[in-house]
């Protein structure tokens, strides 16, 4: 998406549909700004007639002649501000999507307080994510391809707002686009390919390592869940610098399952089919670093991927076996399906011994998760409340849904005890979300400040929602991205 433009007034000659988000306030509803003449009074008799309130969500949309305008589509924002960025976002996706549909290539898009550099990032983001498809695959005649419009006008809006909102979608659309493909696709050798593309795009510092240097670095947690594969571990470790000032340093691991069958510990059919999407939260991070890199932010920001493939091969590791994680604890297996936590365990334990200022993780990690929340929101959990309180900011900056849940309760920690090792991979179903986060905080080191993100379900989207399009979500990336946009 590319916009063009910013200042007031255009060229009826170059726009084929007027997009205008109207607060529910506004007594007229629709000052038109953009409109004139007969345009103006036909699109108000339109409003009226349709008894059209603006409420949040509700639209109307008014085939035009006038010039190369064929339509005007009129968005009701709501009068609700504590929701007004989610509302701006599902706006300008609507109004998007409504002119991809009616094959019109070109978009103004009129909001109010276009000024005020948020709302201009949420249009952006918006306009983004709302175009997305992911279609590769298909084989389609010329006349069957979705029209991508284009925003060529956003009057009166804040340049530097509509270029950060432009690059958060971006960098989702990035996130989506990776997660999207199969597993015969993006293994992890392939990932690892990925990650030195964008390393040579925006200039960040990668360093692979291979399974011979796995084994060597004592990453026996995660070597031991990539084993059972034909398809080879890979160790990613990408970094963002800036230039001049830093304020720090942050770590972003992603779980990086490229496909999950479950190991011997197999899964149903059904619960297969989306596996692919198991490397979603290496995805997210990757997503992040772009839009840190493009935005130039202040913070050092390193990526770290422990990515592989949980197959049920001759070499796979049993139920029974005892590992030794890098940090020197070791871990009894009672379910090879709950393999994430054990890639994340040598990742974790890598990322302390980098000493940052504060560490995230992010994984499809539980479907206890999703049974708690549902599909929509992704869990919360942190060693430190503050830090945990400035991801959930970010989280409601970006519209994405995270809840938090507690990590206090002395029960729950006896359910990841074992009687022959350190700690039990698995605490079994109840509160299944919260022992896996207490499995992982034992790799991290207890001075550094850490949240990690369950995004099991908030990944994938079964059918089209708002400017979520069916298939991978990138849940997660504008909030990684967001909060080091915020601290």
């Amino acid at each position: 998406m590319n916009i063009n433009k910013c200042e007031k007034g255009f060229d009826q000659e170059s726009v084929q549909l007027i997009g205008i988000l109207a607060e529910e306030a506004a007594s007229e509803l629709l000052c038109l700004e953009p409109l004139a003449g007969e345009m103006l009074e036909f699109c108000r008799r339109a409003v009226i007639n349709g008894n059209f309130k603006a409420k949040a969500g509700s639209t109307i949309k008014i085939p035009v002649m006038h010039g190369s305008v064929k339509y005007v589509v009129v968005h009701g924002l709501g009068n609700d501000k504590n929701s007004l960025q989610e509302n701006i976002r599902e706006g300008s996706f609507m109004v998007l999507r409504t002119a991809a549909a009616k094959r019109c290539s070109s978009v103004l898009l009129c909001m109010p307080e276009a000024e005020d550099r948020i709302n201009s990032r949420s249009a952006a983001e918006g306009s983004v994510l709302g175009c997305y498809s992911f279609d590769k695959y298909l084989t389609q005649e010329e006349d069957e391809k979705l029209v991508s419009p284009e925003l060529v006008n956003v009057p009166g809006a804040d340049p530097a707002g509509l270029e950060e909102g432009k690059i958060l979608g971006e960098a989702q659309c990035y996130t989506r686009d990776i997660a999207n493909e199969p597993g015969n696709v993006i293994t992890p050798v392939t990932l690892a390919k990925k990650a030195e593309s964008l390393a040579r795009e925006l200039g960040l510092e990668c360093e692979i390592w291979d399974e011979e240097r796995i084994v060597k670095e004592k990453m026996c947690a995660y070597h031991a869940v990539a084993k059972g594969s034909s398809n080879p571990p890979r160790f990613i470790t990408l970094t963002w610098s800036p230039e001049g000032i830093c304020r720090g340093h942050v770590a972003l691991v992603g779980k990086g399952l490229t496909f999950d069958s479950g190991g011997l510990d197999i899964k149903p059919a059904d619960y297969m089919t989306t596996m692919k999407g198991d490397k979603s939260g290496a995805c997210a991070v990757l997503g992040a670093v772009k839009a840190a890199a493009r935005l130039k932010l202040p913070w050092k920001v390193t990526v770290i991927i422990a990515a592989a493939e949980n197959m049920p091969g001759g070499n796979a590791y049993r139920p029974d076996d005892i590992l030794r994680a890098r940090n020197g604890k070791t871990i009894e297996v009672n379910n090879t399906d709950a393999e994430g936590r054990l890639t994340l365990a040598d990742a974790l334990s890598f990322a302390s011994e980098l000493k940052p200022d504060k560490i995230i993780d992010i994984a499809t990690l539980t479907g206890a998760c999703a049974v708690a929340l549902g599909t929509n929101t992704g869990g919360l959990f942190t060693n430190n409340d503050l830090f945990g309180d400035e991801v959930l900011a970010a989280a409601k900056m970006s519209g994405e849904r995270l809840w938090k849940l507690p990590m206090d309760d002395p029960t729950l920690k006896k359910a990841i005890k074992s009687p022959v090792a350190d700690l039990v991979n698995s605490g079994g179903r109840y509160g299944g979300a919260i022992t896996a986060a207490m499995f992982l905080e034992a790799f991290v080191d207890k001075d550094i400040p850490w949240v990690h993100l369950d995004i099991a379900a908030a990944d994938f989207i079964k059918e089209q929602r708002s400017y979520y399009a069916k298939g991978a979500s990138g849940f997660g990336t504008r909030t990684l991205a967001t909060l080091l946009m915020m601290m």
